[in-house]
């Protein structure tokens, strides 16, 4: 039996998540594996050639920046509305409105994305070995275990996701060493750091392609709720998945560089877009090896679509919880305690988009996966700029730190925010096309974010009970109101206590 949607007070999460388990799912959802097979060529290609590990440390340095000051307010927030709620502690409650619609979009879209790379790729590695079947085919079988994991608890999802992860992890490190030893230092180029190579021609596409490779890192805080130790695990996954990924990436980029030569990376971009890293794997590893990377390729994109599901399907809880989505959302399994309806209803969605395009006749990778992943992204990294900006609202006033409170999150902003300026100027060039439909997409995102700003201001005139419910702003109406006059919402303000009536056991 499940809980009624018109449950004014849902029971709290069972909290079985870890610091560790969390981490494996948020470094699955950046794909590790599927990021350095694809998005390096095209940064090798497109963009700087060998300054590319430098775009991998650049991008790992700003969103660790973004990453201390999201934990400093991850230690007094803990709830599954993740950006939208710290956002409106930080900014109030309209523009969290809008925020949350915005990663609700940005979340399932990236989620297609995926979901038509993972169909594309499962269908090419398996044609290869003799099993030629459909797309289509692929998309289902996808569409029913993802859903299926979904409609469980966290806990089946985070055991999946960190097999997946440590796999894929290990055949990219056993790479790395390969090059190293038969290399030495030769295999780690000081070029790649040289100004001239750094500071190139290409330079925005390969900050774009480094920011886009960390996609999903930043998911931490939806977990808040089913954490066992929400204000210590939250923070450390997210500060420790960032330095993982960001010293992961620029660590293999830089290999690949010394192993093909600075001055041949491009050119052999340009030629094995596709293959890059399975000729590499041929010659330094062997076949054997390179048939396991390219099954692990299809699981780490499984596993990616698996993670971004599962924050797409948090996000709709939380907002429908809020009232900003149909009540009928926040539905929980009475046996797993799953957020289950919100699953079907996002692999529902899955099923439409898969079936719009397949009859259309388009191309899952080309088509649906560019298309889908780039405005997912480039939505996430406009959340991302925003949470940033909401820090330096939820603590101003506040005795803390500045590194934390001020510093980090002014350089993480001004980062996120030249970074989502490049995306949107090079998305042709993300998604692989000049259609002009697929490249007014990104008016999308303004679209629906003023459309949810608009219709919290419908409701602080027409539903003020609703509207007070807005951001998790409303278990803190309960708790003891905050004195300082710089709190972002005159109507409920957040508590100055650290945690004070924001924790899940506050409803």
């Amino acid at each position: 039996m499940v809980e009624t949607a018109a449950a004014a007070s849902p029971p709290a999460f069972e909290r079985t998540l870890t610091t560790p388990k969390i981490v494996f799912i948020i470094i699955a959802a950046a794909a590790p594996l599927a990021a350095m097979i694809f998005t390096v060529p095209l940064s090798f290609s497109l963009g700087t050639g060998p300054g590319v590990p430098a775009m991998f440390v650049f991008a790992g340095l700003t969103l660790l920046c973004f990453s201390v000051g999201y934990a400093a307010i991850s230690r007094r927030i803990s709830d599954m509305g993740g950006f939208y709620t710290h956002i409106a502690h930080g900014l109030g409650r309209p523009i969290a409105a809008g925020a949350g619609l915005l990663a609700v979009l940005s979340y399932t879209t990236a989620t297609i994305g995926v979901l038509g790379a993972f169909a594309f790729f499962a269908q090419d590695v398996a044609a290869g070995h003799g099993l030629d079947l459909p797309w289509e085919v692929w998309t289902g079988v996808g569409l029913f275990v993802v859903g299926a994991l979904g409609y469980r608890e966290a806990e089946v999802s985070a055991r999946l996701l960190s097999a997946c992860m440590i796999c894929e992890i290990v055949m990219l490190f056993a790479l790395d060493l390969a090059v190293l030893f038969r290399h030495g230092s030769g295999a780690l180029p000081a070029t790649s750091f040289a100004p001239d190579h750094v500071v190139a021609p290409g330079l925005g596409v390969s900050v774009m392609f480094g920011f886009g490779a960390f996609l999903g890192f930043e998911s931490a805080a939806l977990y808040g709720e089913e954490a066992r130790s929400p204000q210590r695990s939250v923070p450390r996954a997210t500060v420790i998945a960032v330095i993982v990924v960001a010293c992961f990436y620029a660590l293999t980029s830089w290999v690949v560089v010394g192993a093909v030569g600075p001055d041949r990376v491009r050119a052999e971009a340009d030629q094995h877009l596709n293959d890059m890293f399975f000729r590499l794997s041929d010659d330094y590893l062997g076949h054997p090896a390179t048939v396991t990377m390219q099954v692990l390729l299809c699981t780490s994109l499984f596993a990616a679509w698996l993670a971004l599901h599962n924050a797409g399907n948090r996000y709709l809880y939380a907002l429908s919880r809020d009232g900003l989505l149909p009540a009928r959302l926040l539905g929980r399994h009475g046996r797993h305690g799953s957020v289950h309806r919100a699953s079907l209803v996002q692999s529902a969605f899955g099923v439409v988009v898969v079936a719009g395009f397949a009859l259309a006749g388009l191309d899952p990778y080309v088509n649906m996966s560019t298309s889908m992943l780039g405005l997912g992204t480039l939505g996430i990294i406009v959340l991302q700029a925003l949470a940033s900006v909401a820090v330096l609202g939820f603590f101003r006033g506040r005795r803390e730190g500045r590194w934390r409170t001020v510093v980090a999150p002014v350089l993480g902003a001004a980062g996120l925010v030249s970074a989502a300026v490049l995306v949107a100027s090079n998305f042709d060039v993300l998604t692989g096309t000049t259609n002009p439909v697929v490249g007014s997409l990104p008016w999308l995102l303004p679209a629906v974010t003023l459309g949810g700003v608009a219709f919290a201001y419908r409701l602080r005139v027409a539903h003020p009970s609703r509207y007070a419910r807005l951001g998790g702003l409303g278990k803190a109406a309960s708790a003891e109101p905050d004195s300082t006059p710089n709190a972002p919402d005159a109507l409920t303000r957040a508590p100055t206590e650290a945690g004070a009536g924001l924790t899940p056991t506050a409803q």
